[in-house]
């Protein structure tokens, strides 16, 4: 038999009981490495006599181009996402009002959560944020109105802050929890090509590394690399083939 493609992904965690499966989503690459360690036992004679085969170690990694918050937050956080999210407006449009006050009040100002800085729209150039009182070149901002001096009246600026949304989305916290806190879940990986099937259960897996790496021209592919171990069962993995050869 033959295989072709990048195949399906399904993680479920394994450490809770009822949790959903979720699929990894547009899986580019899937990667399954066994490696064992061997110890050669040698005579008077260049090779070896005998070979015994140590311990194996089982690791996978899966790169997907679809971002999931659900994804990261089950199966390498080990958390549950609630609704909403810090959103960001990046270079929002202002303009210092010719006349005083010289304030911009931002579009999501009732909801306004951190500055994020403000530069002139002709140069790029950035302004100083201070506490209050600002003169030529300086800003300061309280609950999202942005204060400006009368040195800058009339000057377009653009205005960069988070702000929160409560109605859509969804978003999680990550805390320096103790060592030794580990999600696990089950991994079905399952791939066809021309009506034969390979399906690959890995029973017991957690996640040793998340990539989020952004390039220039290019999609975002998130990485997950896992390794896996025995379940309670002391079962690791199940390999099933459509053909029997």
């Amino acid at each position: 038999m033959y295989s072709f493609g990048s195949g399906v992904l399904i993680g479920t965690r394994s450490d809770i009981v009822g949790a959903t499966p979720l699929n990894f989503g547009l899986v580019q690459e899937v990667t399954i490495d066994e490696a064992a360690g061997v110890k050669e036992l040698y005579g008077q004679f260049q090779r070896p006599v005998a070979i015994a085969r140590g311990t194996i170690k089982t690791t996978g990694k899966a790169k997907v181009a679809r971002i999931s918050g659900l994804a990261f937050a089950n199966l390498y956080y080990g958390l549950t996402p609630t609704a909403g999210q810090v959103a960001t407006s990046f270079a929002e449009a202002g303009a210092v009002p010719a006349t005083s006050p010289y304030n911009v009040s931002v579009a999501s100002a009732a909801s306004f959560a951190d500055d994020q800085g403000v530069t002139y729209a002709a140069t790029g150039l950035p302004l100083v944020k201070v506490a209050a009182s600002p003169s030529a070149g300086q800003y300061s901002v309280a609950a999202g109105v942005y204060s400006f001096a009368a040195a800058d009246e009339g000057k377009a600026v653009l205005i960069t802050y988070t702000y929160t949304i409560t109605g859509a989305g969804q978003k999680f916290t990550v805390a320096n929890q103790l060592i030794g806190a580990t999600p696990t879940f089950q991994a079905l990986f399952y791939t066809t090509f021309q009506g034969q099937a390979v399906t690959l259960q890995l029973n017991n897996c957690t996640s040793s590394k998340l990539s989020f790496g952004t390039k220039l021209e290019d999609f975002v592919i998130p990485e997950f690399d896992f390794s896996c171990f025995a379940d309670v069962s002391g079962n690791v993995m199940t390999w099933s083939f459509a053909e029997a050869s």
